[in-house]
């Protein structure tokens, strides 16, 4: 392979290291030009420099010192805890400084107001309603580009990215009727570092600078960062065809840094061979001769997407109709070896371009790793629902990741919380309030949205591929020894075929430990397939109109539910049906009865076994929810072995909310006589 590979890199020199413990000071515009910076987050962390959240994840879920357990580690009533309630007010997060809070979320910001103070002042620096935070017209937030509701775009969910630092503290506090759920992510400093203190008067000072980011991402979003105009760039490219089974790499010599990759695989328009291709053809790289490539992806999720061609623009990630783009900063002391292998069954031809720039020297900086892998790490039963996104020991950045999901039978997938243990915590410092609240939306919204460092770039209407991304660049998070990084996946492989992949980028020091290896080309493409779905421990045999899960009914009296869950039909309507699988022992004549749940907004459905009417509707509005006695449905010739039970919605009561849900505990037989 000639000065040619499936991408195109840019390199950067970073013009200078900070050096571990040394007392640093950051201007507001050195803080404000972070956000169009990829090199920031390459150099090793400082002792004492780290990365947080404060949220308002459900306080139930405990680490229990005695046991070493972790106790309701599922709970899911995120929407409102609080740190405790102070003169009338509600704290929602307090920290120490020096710092700088980078990423404001919320789900669903209303009027009542939200305060900010510093640095032990009296008097808030920010005094709004939530909602304003977040509406791209009210100062000092005063840029849609960084403050943004999704709504604007087609989905829902608010975000805030814009610095504000403070010196000694920060507490934020809100009055009643503030909203329903919130994150707020904020690095410290290592003491000693000098940072302003945030006002509106400092915003309107840089309100230049701030305004050439918000034009940048609002006009120039898949270009090279401008902080590399002017620098001296060298770039490689060229066409690769590659036969199956095909390698080829090239070399680049140090020191130097890549700051960009770009690469277009040709595929035609046949969706299941874009799939195919962008996963069977990799890229790996490797640093300064190390024995394992620090970077082994396929293409596809390099960029930022998943599965097959999906067309976008982030600021670091992005695929267009020209290709590919990827605008990490890679630097490297004495040469990278970059290889592209094609996996594949055919031929593939790659237009690519790799860039890269001279460094100054390679001193306190990281080694880029990004790797794909599925189910990797298992964890402990008290762990449940914890999914592994990263694990990795040495000092480093966690740069975030982008998730590709697999729900062949729907439902909401993104239920769990994002938990990120850093450097040995028992308790993870970062503890979220939802998937999808963490890639920066809200409410399961399936629609599309591309925003500079978060984006929902694939959906089938959340039943079938979605693929979500989130790059922490200004809220990368350091670590000193260790890493551990989940998401919370509630749907089981085993229950409803949920799958999931992640591609996940860190910065890890030379002696850093990156344990995965490449994916067997087999378990890359054409896992995703429909399985049987069991829900509520009945297993589904039609593809009903709405969503089947497990619901899990502890919440309505732990002991009452058979196994403290049911299966749980929602979002149908009258003449949607659903079929469901039931054992018999034995064949022969039975009395078959069920135990189903009532609640307000239950719906009138109609019951049959094995295509026989059994009985007249049955009414399951109920002001509570309550499980019922045995419901006796008649005597019915059943086979050994697995039997129909068939649910047919015909309507609802005239007091019941018309969401005409159904829940089915349990299918009671007993022999006839």
């Amino acid at each position: 392979m000639r000065a040619t590979v499936v991408l195109g890199v840019l390199a950067a020199v970073l013009a200078t290291g900070t050096v571990r413990g040394q007392t640093t000071s950051y201007s507001y515009s050195d803080l404000v030009m972070q956000m169009l910076d990829p090199r920031a987050p390459a150099v090793l962390p400082a002792d004492g420099e780290s990365c947080k959240q404060w949220s308002s994840w459900d306080r139930a879920s405990r680490y229990d010192e005695a046991t070493g357990k972790y106790v309701n580690w599922d709970a899911n009533g995120d929407g409102g805890g609080i740190i405790r309630k102070e003169d009338g007010f509600e704290v929602m997060a307090e920290m120490e400084g020096p710092g700088c809070i980078w990423r404001i979320w919320s789900a669903l910001p209303q009027d009542g107001r939200v305060k900010i103070y510093l640095d032990g002042s009296d008097e808030p620096v920010v005094d709004l309603p939530f909602k304003q935070y977040f509406s791209g017209d009210t100062a000092p937030f005063n840029f849609p580009e960084l403050s943004y509701a999704l709504e604007k775009f087609g989905c829902r969910g608010q975000n805030l990215y814009l610095p504000i630092p403070y010196q000694k503290s920060c507490k934020i506090v809100a009055e009643k009727g503030w909203g329903a759920y919130y994150q707020f992510v904020y690095r410290t400093y290592p003491k000693g570092t000098s940072v302003p203190t945030f006002s509106p008067a400092l915003v309107a000072q840089h309100a230049q600078l701030l305004g050439k980011v918000h034009r940048f991402f609002e006009e120039k979003m898949g270009e090279l960062p401008p902080v590399y105009a002017g620098k001296e760039l060298q770039t490689d490219g060229g066409r690769l065809v590659l036969a199956p089974g095909e390698r080829q790499a090239m070399e680049l010599s140090g020191p130097r840094a890549i700051v960009a990759i770009k690469g277009k695989v040709s595929v035609g328009d046949d969706r299941e061979d874009q799939m195919a291709a962008m996963r069977r053809v990799t890229l790996s790289i490797w640093w300064d001769g190390q024995s394992q490539p620090a970077v082994w992806c396929p293409v596809g999720d390099f960029f930022g997407t998943a599965p097959g061609v999906n067309l976008y623009k982030g600021f670091l990630t992005g695929m267009t109709e020209e290709g590919g783009y990827a605008y990490w900063y890679m630097p490297f002391a004495r040469n990278a070896k970059i290889e592209v292998r094609n996996e594949d069954d055919q031929s593939r031809t790659i237009d690519y371009e790799i860039v890269s720039m001279p460094l100054d020297r390679f001193e306190n900086l990281g080694y880029f790793h990004c790797k794909w892998h599925r189910d990797t790490f298992e964890v402990p039963a008290d762990r449940w629902p914890d999914w592994s996104l990263l694990r990795t020991e040495g000092r480093g950045r966690f740069l975030g990741v982008m998730l590709h999901v697999w729900n062949p039978v729907g439902g909401w997938w993104g239920e769990g919380d994002e938990k990120f243990f850093v450097d040995g915590e028992k308790f993870p410092s970062t503890f979220g309030t939802g998937s999808e609240d963490y890639f920066g939306y809200a409410w399961c919204d399936p629609h599309l949205f591309q925003r500079p460092y978060h984006g929902q770039t694939m959906t089938q209407n959340n039943k079938g591929h979605q693929s979500v991304y989130r790059w922490h660049l200004v809220d990368n998070i350091p670590f000193h020894t260790a890493f551990d990084g989940y998401i919370e996946k509630y749907f089981k492989t085993e229950d409803k075929g949920t799958e999931y992949a992640v591609t996940v980028c860190w910065y890890l020091n030379g002696e850093g430990q990156d344990a995965y290896e490449p994916v067997p080309v087999e378990q890359r493409h054409g896992y995703y397939v429909k399985r049987p779905a069991i829900a509520g421990g009945f297993r589904i045999l039609n593809e009903p109109m709405g969503n089947v899960q497990t619901q899990d009914m502890r919440h309505f009296g732990a002991g009452k539910w058979t196994r403290d869950d049911h299966l749980w039909w929602t979002d149908a309507h009258p003449g949607h049906v659903l079929e469901v699988a039931f054992l018999a022992e034995r064949g022969g004549k039975h009395k078959v009865g069920v135990i189903l749940t009532k609640a307000r907004d239950y719906g009138i459905v109609q019951l049959s076994v094995n295509g026989q009417k059994a009985g007249e509707p049955i009414d399951l509005y109920n002001p509570e929810v309550i499980r019922t006695d045995v419901i006796p449905l008649g005597e019915f010739d059943l086979q050994e072995g697995e039997n129909v039970l068939t649910i047919e919605i015909v309507g609802a009561n005239d007091a019941a909310v018309k969401a005409y849900m159904f829940g089915l505990d349990e299918v009671v037989l007993e022999a006839a006589r």
